[in-house]
């Protein structure tokens, strides 16, 4: 790796060379492993942005402009093939403790204490699932207790920041406060999935007279309220300031830059929005490509403090989303179409591609080849032992078994940890939409081949992700003997981690795991 250290100028050239020596001691930082940043979007789709994640641009990467992801993909590599869960908050959970949705059980979106957030169905009953979340400690109900490697970053000596979207446990439950989770720093963190506004003018969803319109006001940014500041920007100034601080500090630093956007709602960035109705969208497209834009700005406000500050060159910078992007299947506002994910099939909440495809960057300068690319799959609880990796602890105790594989082989191209590993996906609940792949079902991925299961029916589907990429042809009934390998592998997945599945209202009997069904 290429490091850096920087020593301070002196505008008086007789100092001596014992206090020359002795400045040049106190700005070197002792611990020299790298400053990490995970830089996390929401809801952001595999085609909304500039940048091409397949094997040729789309109509939707002519679109879009994300100069700096760009930026940061050709001064490192790109995965094809990063998986997230389809939802936010089993995605963040399965990021924080390392474990599968399956085993946390947190397989919906978390908000309120003790209150679900499924949508009532009249065939099945979803099961009592963790819907207050996670937690490092235990003591409150439907809570999946897990060890955070914030805590173990900041117990190693990293500073650690956090800013923007949480959603990790409900209100009122310990898992909201990103402190608990070893942040030493919180900008703007609470049990919230989405915001009520990103309009500085708005007050970021707090009335005049400073109080919360909704359980979805930001917290923390009243320094912007009645500005024209967007609450990306308002991140992404804070967070430099933290960084700033962290600078002083002379220990590396973990920041979790947790953008809100692309999250509905729609509002526009004005700073963006003229251009893209000059493209010809419509109001509503426009907007969604501003908060698309407005949050590649901040990535590239991040690069650039990195090399002003001289970090730049032992900083990780990790680029990835929550799950797929609303799409046409699974969101429309007044007959305008919000964002697609085509060529994938569907989009947030399906267990298709659309839902669970992420675009996925990592720069390490010195380490990762620069302007490269890997096709070999990963899943989101691998980035906790990774980023563990990454910055030296490789000997850690956790409360919760790991599920996550480091994938630090793919970066340094030195193996392969993908080969022969199947991935898996559980979701025993009904998240409200509507469209292709959503609610009720699990899937596992092997190889090239990929089987969902729908608990409700027993309707089994087969397809090899390379051939198909929008999964369009099903192809179970030409492969039987594929079906049953697959669907005796997710079968015992589920089982062996405990995981739960849907009731059947009309005889009160769990459905049927998937090997179970012919």
């Amino acid at each position: 790796m290429n490091k850096k250290i920087l020593f301070p100028l002196t505008l008086i050239p007789l100092v001596s060379t014992s206090l020359q020596a002795q400045k040049s001691v106190q700005t070197q930082r002792v611990d020299k492993r790298p400053n990490i940043i995970l830089f996390m979007v929401d809801d952001m789709g595999w085609q909304d942005t500039s940048l091409p994640f397949w094997t040729q641009k789309t109509d939707y990467n002519e679109l879009y402009e994300t100069p700096n992801m760009e930026r940061l993909a050709k001064q490192g590599m790109m995965f094809t093939q990063a998986y997230a869960s389809s939802i936010s908050s089993p995605t963040r959970c399965s990021l924080i403790t390392g474990t599968n949705a399956a085993r946390h059980r947190v397989t919906n979106w978390t908000l309120q204490k003790n209150i679900k957030t499924d949508r009532k169905d009249k065939v099945l009953e979803v099961p009592d699932w963790n819907y207050n979340g996670v937690s490092q400690v235990p003591g409150t109900n439907n809570t999946f207790v897990g060890t955070s490697f914030v805590q173990l970053l900041k117990d190693s000596g990293y500073h650690t920041i956090h800013c923007g979207k949480a959603h990790f446990g409900a209100i009122d439950t310990p898992g909201e406060d990103p402190h608990h989770w070893g942040f030493e720093v919180n900008i703007a963190g609470h049990a919230a999935g989405g915001l009520a506004s990103y309009l500085g003018e708005e007050n970021y969803g707090h009335n005049k007279n400073g109080k919360p319109i909704s359980l979805m006001a930001v917290p923390g940014l009243e320094k912007y309220w009645g500005t024209e500041t967007f609450v990306t920007e308002a991140l992404t100034l804070e967070a430099i300031k933290a960084l700033n601080k962290a600078k002083k500090y002379n220990q590396p630093f973990y920041l979790y830059m947790s953008q809100y956007a692309i999250h509905v709602p729609l509002d526009k960035d004005k700073r963006f929005y003229d251009k893209y109705k000059k493209k010809g969208m419509t109001d509503h497209e426009a907007a969604y490509a501003t908060l698309i834009e407005g949050m590649d700005k901040s990535l590239g406000d991040l690069m650039d403090w990195l090399e002003k500050s001289g970090e730049a060159d032992n900083t990780i910078i990790i680029f990835m989303s929550d799950n797929g992007g609303l799409a046409a299947e699974s969101y429309w506002r007044d007959g305008k179409l919000h964002t697609q994910n085509h060529p994938l099939n569907s989009g947030k909440g399906s267990t298709y591609e659309g839902g669970i495809r992420e675009p996925m960057i990592v720069s390490w300068p010195g380490v990762v080849a620069p302007n490269s690319k890997c096709n070999d799959y990963l899943l989101i609880e691998d980035f906790y032992p990774t980023i563990l990796e990454m910055a030296g602890i490789k000997k850690y105790q956790t409360v919760q078994p790991i599920d996550g594989i480091s994938f630090l082989p793919l970066l340094k191209q030195t193996g392969n940890p993908s080969k022969g590993r199947s991935l898996f996906w559980n979701m025993p609940n009904n998240w409200g939409n509507d469209g292709p792949g959503i609610n009720f079902n699990c899937a596992v991925r092997n190889g090239d081949w990929k089987l969902i299961y729908y608990y409700g029916t027993g309707k089994k589907e087969l397809f090899n992700i390379p051939d198909d990429i929008g999964e369009s042809h099903d192809l179970s009934t030409q492969h039987p003997d594929i079906v049953r390998h697959l669907s005796k592998e997710l079968g015992t997945y589920l089982r062996k981690v405990n995981a739960q599945r849907p009731t059947v209202k009309a005889t009160g009997k769990p459905c049927p795991w998937p090997d179970e069904i012919e």
